[in-house]
């Protein structure tokens, strides 16, 4: 397959080239597309065959929902069979940006779209030319641009290596604002459930959902239902080198890396220190760190763990889902 790769302007994006993007996606082709979180591989929502591919090119298991990215908040009437009024209230307050909102799902919505769960979660982004896309193609399923279980695309380069000869066509734009997926929550439990965390932290939901509960899976806690989000179930986010969270005490960090610093020397294997202490800046860097640290061909990446308020969360757990090892000090 040819891949048609399209530079787009994100501030002012062009008109004839949105239209040939949003054409190949109404015929039942994929195709990678900036938002502010990451880069998303995206299909038809209402494309069953269509869905399927973004399956195939990714290597993602079928058990694993796909988000509806929809560019007006009424198309979630097209989508969700219940909408409970709190879901009106962050839709004005979030979107369109970085929130994904599980629903009960109508039956237009397929079972290849939520992996056979009777919910759907819809997100409405900022990024100008994911919006242009949707209104011209309509509602787009997508998961992160990535191969499956390695670090998310944010740049369109990576998307490229990953891509390039897999879908029809990947739109060139400028790196991810966020850098991480989307915070995602459920409306359709009862209390309502953060199952990933993202920009939009808990503390910001508390706010208008006081008795929001946070998913085990956030904490990198396995279990066995089906995930009801991207991110939950599976190894997620990991680059081929190994990474080693050290987290504890404050004082006591810095000198168990220099420890695994000694060793790796006297070893001779090449290893990475993420030195980024500000979490906002590690959220946006963090996948972008771990495709560099594979280009160069690192065998280790020690990440010293972040606080878990705010953003951190998030970071925390994108960390905890690439992790092969956490040493706790």
């Amino acid at each position: 397959m040819k891949t048609l790769v399209l530079k787009i302007n994100e501030k002012s994006p062009e008109k004839d080239k949105i239209d040939r993007a949003a054409k190949i996606i109404n015929n039942s082709g994929l195709v990678v597309f900036p938002t502010e979180t990451i880069y998303g591989l995206g299909a038809s929502a209402f494309n069953v065959e269509a869905v399927k591919k973004i399956f195939k090119a990714k290597g993602r298991p079928n058990d694993n929902p796909l988000i509806v990215h929809i560019a007006d908040k009424d198309e979630v009437y097209l989508l969700a069979s219940k909408i409970p009024e709190v879901a009106w209230k962050l839709m004005d307050k979030f979107w369109p940006g970085p929130l994904s909102i599980v629903l009960k799902k109508k039956e237009i919505v397929s079972d290849e779209v939520t992996a056979g769960l009777k919910t759907v979660a819809i997100r409405m982004p900022q990024n100008k030319i994911a919006l242009e896309l949707i209104r011209r193609a309509g509602p787009i399923a997508a998961p992160s641009a990535n191969i499956s279980t390695k670090p998310s695309g944010t740049s369109v380069k990576h998307v490229i290596q990953d891509f390039n000869g897999k879908v029809d066509c990947i739109i060139s734009s400028n790196d991810s604002e966020i850098g991480l997926e989307s915070t995602v929550i459920s409306l359709a439990t009862n209390p309502p459930l953060l199952l990933r965390p993202g920009k939009i932290t808990l503390e910001q939901l508390r706010e208008f959902i006081p008795n929001i509960r946070v998913h085990e899976a956030v904490f990198g806690r396995s279990f066995k239902e089906k995930p009801a989000s991207p991110g939950m179930k599976y190894k997620h986010y990991a680059p081929k080198a190994e990474v080693i969270i050290v987290e504890g005490a404050k004082d006591k960090i810095k000198p168990r890396i220099r420890e695994l610093i000694q060793k790796y020397k006297i070893g001779n294997e090449k290893f990475y220190v993420v030195v980024i202490e500000n979490p906002k800046k590690l959220a946006r860097d963090l996948f972008k760190i771990f495709r560099i640290c594979d280009g160069m061909g690192y065998k280790h990446i020690i990440v010293p763990a972040v606080d878990e308020k705010g953003i951190g969360l998030a970071v925390m757990n994108r960390l905890r889902k690439a992790a092969s090892k956490t040493i706790i000090v």
